[in-house]
């Protein structure tokens, strides 16, 4: 089908209603384009349902993370001994509710489908906090030196790639058993005691906190830099100082915008290996206090009888995998959508 421009054009002004033409915004185009992106869609939707479940965990597990029924340790219910027959001559369910357990229960007779729900507010939350204290740092690090440039900027980089000398995994590890072993008995009154209470009162998560924040934020810092000094010298910017802008409104007026949707983006595809960092810490002990429950040190836990009681590692492993390919799904439609190049096309 064609159309004349010229006569609709005519029609339109005979008829006294002259003719707009509509673009579509950026950000209508890039949702768009996220949502006809059926990973991304799919990672998004079980994104949103893990956190339902994390902030309802009280409500939907059917126990306690942390009761324990010594009687019913290594309890396996009657469909997963038909999966794995030989659990059968091991573990027993209860008597009076062979479906007690729907996943079975651990060592010590806790609920593993419990402690999975509530083991996912760590990977979660740290699915916020890690991205946030990146960005926080990494974006006013980055700014700050690829804005002055100059003898500013070769010092900050300098401090950054002595600190990128170091293994980010074995520094972190470094760090947390530095933390655990130096505040373990802080005297009484002291910002030690102080540290060391809200960490307990956060079940362990207030170092993993710590230590991933002062590892996770020189890749941010270094892209932070690089877009800044690819926008600095834009003619947007120099027109801003012409007509007088200060460093702080071109900074925040005319640079942060432009950058920081790649900064996000960024940071949303590394969310996953911010969960495999905790959940590595958990598994080697260095992780979440104990009766707090995390996928990683339920998977520790249950490597230990994997060949026995295999359903004590495969379902926290699961989850833990459904939630990284989600991240990771999500990340990936978001640079899709955001890329400029892809404006326009389904």
């Amino acid at each position: 089908m064609t159309v004349d421009l010229g006569n609709a054009l005519k029609n339109s002004n005979n008829a006294g209603n002259p003719i707009t033409l509509k673009s579509e915004s950026l950000g209508k185009d890039a949702f768009r384009r996220l949502i006809r992106n059926r990973a991304a869609l799919i990672g998004g939707i079980i994104i949103i349902v893990l956190y339902v479940i994390m902030i309802f965990a009280d409500k939907i597990a059917p126990f306690d993370y942390a009761q324990q029924t010594l009687s019913e340790q290594n309890a396996v219910p009657p469909w997963l001994m038909k999966v794995f027959p030989g659990m059968q001559a091991y573990g027993k369910p209860p008597v009076d509710n062979p479906n007690k357990y729907l996943l079975g229960a651990d060592y010590v007779g806790r609920d593993i489908l419990s402690r999975i729900i509530y083991g996912s507010r760590v990977s979660l939350i740290i699915a916020i906090i890690g991205p946030l204290i990146s960005l926080v740092i990494g974006i006013i690090y980055g700014s700050i030196s690829g804005f002055f440039g100059g003898r500013v900027d070769n010092i900050m980089m300098r401090i950054v790639d002595v600190l990128y000398a170091f293994p980010s995994l074995l520094f972190t590890i470094l760090l947390m058993t530095f933390f655990r072993n130096t505040l373990s008995n802080p005297a009484p009154g002291t910002f030690g005691a102080a540290l060391s209470a809200l960490d307990s009162s956060l079940g362990g998560m207030l170092f993993i906190f710590i230590g991933i924040g002062l590892t996770a934020w020189q890749t941010m810092a270094r892209l932070t830099r690089g877009q800044v000094l690819s926008i600095k010298e834009k003619e947007f910017v120099e027109a801003a100082r012409a007509i007088g802008s200060g460093n702080g409104r071109i900074m925040f007026r005319h640079i942060m915008p432009n950058i920081i949707g790649p900064l996000v983006v960024n940071e949303t595809l590394a969310i996953p290996g911010y969960i495999n960092t905790e959940a590595f810490l958990s598994f080697i002990g260095l992780g979440v206090n104990p009766p707090t429950p995390s996928w990683g040190a339920m998977i520790s836990d249950g490597s230990k009888v994997v060949r026995t009681y295999p359903n004590q590692t495969i379902f926290p492993a699961l989850m833990l995998a459904i939630t990284m390919f989600a991240f990771n799904f999500l990340g990936d439609g978001l640079r899709d959508a955001l890329d400029p190049q892809m404006r326009g096309r389904t």
